[in-house]
């Protein structure tokens, strides 16, 4: 005897609960593709947050100005400013902004170009200014070793410093900081308390992203990842046999 039987409370329960789920979360910012999106979500063993704009606000802002002998600081963070006007990266805009608050109004550059995942080289009257992290000061072989110092010290407070650097010479630095949102924390202690594995993914250096992450309770962080490795990144993470999601709330996150 075959008997097949569809219980039609189940049948109609299921999709109905998932159309639910979808357009709760779509109330609350989040969007979700579909269906079966939602439910591969309930075995999640990973979960990747992005930092800037996820963890933090961002909405970074100027914190620090310094410079080695043979510059002012005034001046390194002006030509910074410079440098960065026509950058519509977040932490070249707080350069811009920073510099205007203290009462230097930058003109554009002679020449920009956007080196994606390390700064900005420009022309600004006849000086090579670079404004970037160290892999581009490695890439033109420049100095950096007077700026040990207070890259240390500033990643250590958990800002993010980048290099200026004038004619292949190391001028200064300028530092930026991003506010924690105040849910963060608890987020983040829900899903682990929910024994999910929550990591961290960012672009800034390790010491930076290790500050960070320690202010949030993360353990494990993926630091100075290029926005076009993010993907490999989690990639890797699901290689190890893993369910991973991963949170961003820019289009390279998507």
């Amino acid at each position: 005897v075959l008997i097949i039987a569809c219980p039609c409370a189940l049948g109609l329960a299921t999709p109905m609960s998932l159309m639910v789920g979808v357009g709760k979360a779509a109330e609350q910012g989040v969007l979700i593709h579909n269906g079966e999106a939602l439910q591969t979500a309930s075995n999640l063993q990973v979960v990747v947050l992005d930092k800037t704009g996820t963890i933090t606000k961002g909405k970074p802002e100027l914190t620090d100005v310094e410079s080695v002998s043979g510059f002012e600081a005034e001046t390194v963070l002006h030509l910074a400013a410079i440098a960065d006007k026509l950058s519509e990266h977040p932490l070249a805009q707080a350069i811009v902004t920073g510099a205007r608050a203290r009462g230097l109004e930058p003109n554009e550059p002679d020449s920009f170009n956007a080196v994606p995942g390390h700064g900005v080289e420009t022309d600004i009257k006849g000086k090579q200014v670079l404004v970037g992290n160290l892999k581009l000061m490695q890439r033109d072989k420049i100095d950096v070793s007077k700026l040990n110092t207070m890259i240390k010290r500033l990643s250590g407070e958990g800002k993010t410093p980048m290099y200026v650097a004038v004619d292949g010479q190391a001028a200064g630095v300028v530092a930026v900081a991003d506010t924690i949102k105040e849910d963060s924390v608890l987020a983040i202690k829900t899903m682990q308390e929910m024994g999910l594995e929550v990591v961290m993914l960012t672009g800034d250096n390790e010491r930076t992203a290790k500050a960070i992450a320690a202010q949030v309770g993360i353990g494990r962080v993926l630091a100075e990842v290029l926005p076009e490795d993010k993907a490999l990144q989690v990639h890797l993470l699901k290689a190890e046999s893993k369910k991973v999601g991963m949170v961003g709330d820019g289009i390279n996150d998507a």
